[in-house]
């Protein structure tokens, strides 16, 4: 039996989540990436609390995209993601890159963000 995409994308979702998981000292990095936006959440798991978020739909950066379900969007929500987890003293995080392959956009936040001070 063939899975669909969705199929396999919840498949790999589900144990990547077995593994990961976020703590206090190291939360977790969660993506979701839509067909029109990219979200980004920095979460300690422990609590189930969200510590920090942003998206393609913030209105700082909805100005300066043309779409937000581009690399470009991707790149500067990754480096909003960091910024906003810096000012909060988080510098290590586990990624969690929500079933979908590291490709293209999910590649594009997590070398943002990286490169804007997160470590992981």
């Amino acid at each position: 039996m063939k899975l669909t995409r969705r199929e396999s994308k919840e498949r790999r979702h589900r144990r990547i989540r077995g593994r990961v998981s976020g703590s206090p000292e190291r939360p977790r990095l969660a993506i979701f990436r839509s067909n029109e936006h990219i979200y980004a959440q920095v979460i300690d798991d422990t609590a189930h609390h969200t510590l920090v978020a942003a998206s393609s739909l913030e209105p700082e950066l909805k100005t300066q995209l043309t779409s937000g379900s581009n690399c470009q969007a991707s790149t500067e929500v990754g480096k909003l993601i960091a910024k906003r987890s810096l000012e909060k003293g988080i510098t290590k995080v586990v990624f969690d890159r929500g079933g979908n392959l590291y490709h293209g956009r999910i590649k594009a936040l997590a070398e943002a963000a990286r490169e804007a001070g997160l470590d992981f």
